[in-house]
């Protein structure tokens, strides 16, 4: 299984604080994915894309995915088959 890192556009809310809470991802061909849900935030590495930064564990449409935050950067991981 081969995967790559894919780059997105990302709505985000900034709060007050500083935390960034993403909310809908939007792809490459325009379409948009609500977050459903932030399950967890921790810094942690892509172990199979590569790359280091703040990885978001969310729900979106019932499944959970990694979305990573890699300053200034968001992408997810896609596998290639």
């Amino acid at each position: 299984m081969k995967v790559k890192k894919v780059f997105v556009e990302v709505i985000a809310k900034f709060d007050p604080d500083g935390v960034v809470t993403p909310l809908a991802i939007i792809w490459e061909d325009g379409r948009r994915f609500e977050i459903d849900r932030v399950l967890d935030m921790r810094r942690a590495a892509s172990l199979k894309a590569g790359g280091i930064g703040i990885r978001y564990t969310c729900r979106i449409r019932n499944k959970e995915t990694y979305l990573y935050y890699e300053g200034p950067n968001w992408f997810v991981e896609q596998v290639i088959s």
